[in-house]
């Protein structure tokens, strides 16, 4: 009895410092943004909590340089990286899934293989691509390369084949088509797949720099990430404006993920029948 709760203790002790080693960076990221002018922000130890905590740094920040539009503009990007994703991801993964085709296999291994190839080598053809389509300095062009990806077919196939068989032969009787039936009974039964990818798809989209960097050379364009790497050099390497910029570019993300992960638990897949 001792030996398991000594192993119990443990275990929770392991845990506990794996969490405040991991959540460290980000609390003092918020602890340096909440500091007055005249507190030191590089000490040892660290000094977590602000003596004259102050929102004085979000408010220069907000006032004294677009971060409205650029907060706009990562939102608009991301939202529709995240529906074009979850639209063409499902549609390439339900034929793959449930349908019998010819080739079938050798299309699905291929697609999963370009996840080992690096975005880098691709960069300059993509780069080439959007230019010829007159994409440069547009939304568009910002998600071009993201609105599809390998990583979600191969997630969405594995989730439609886990839906039973049995409602997918109930809706053929009722008469179903093979576009009604991937939305009314696959799409519902994958809800939990489905918000998994919109996070990772969002998240990816969110703190994206290279590419925006790249296509994008016009300040309304930018996103929050091209935003926060030029506050160094808008602010004099001013730490304190840094991190207040940098917590409301990481805001949305920890609210996103707060409200959806209710959602990531698996549902029957009777759910999935629409009356």
């Amino acid at each position: 009895m001792q030996n398991s709760t000594l192993k119990t203790v443990s275990t929770y002790f392991l845990l506990l410092a794996i969490a405040i080693l991991m959540l460290f960076p980000l609390l003092w990221l918020i602890s340096t943004s909440l500091k007055s002018p005249g507190e030191q922000i590089f000490s040892f130890p660290p000094q977590l909590i602000p003596k004259s905590p102050t929102f004085a740094n979000f408010r220069t920040v907000w006032d004294t340089y677009p971060f409205g539009r650029y907060l706009t503009n990562s939102v608009i990007v991301a939202t529709l990286t995240v529906g074009l994703n979850l639209l063409f991801c499902s549609l390439a993964a339900y034929p793959l899934a449930r349908l019998s085709f010819k080739g079938r296999d050798l299309i699905f291994a291929t697609v999963v293989s370009t996840i080992m190839i690096p975005f880098q080598i691709v960069m300059i053809p993509l780069y080439v691509l959007t230019v010829q389509l007159g994409l440069r300095n547009t939304y568009l062009g910002i998600i071009f390369p993201a609105i599809a990806s390998a990583f979600g077919i191969f997630l969405l196939r594995q989730a439609f084949q886990g839906v039973p068989k049995e409602l997918e032969e109930a809706a053929r009787i009722d008469g179903c088509t093979e576009l009604g039936l991937w939305w009314h009974v696959m799409i519902p039964a994958v809800r939990p797949a489905l918000v998994t990818l919109a996070i990772f798809v969002f998240i990816g989209a969110w703190s994206d720099f290279l590419w925006p960097l790249i296509v994008v050379d016009r300040p309304e364009y930018y996103t929050l990430p091209l935003g926060v790497a030029n506050l160094a050099s808008a602010f004099s390497l001013d730490w304190r404006l840094i991190a207040a910029g940098s917590v409301i570019s990481i805001a949305p993300i920890l609210l996103l993920f707060l409200f959806v992960q209710r959602y990531i638990i698996p549902t029957s897949a009777a759910s999935g029948v629409k009356g």
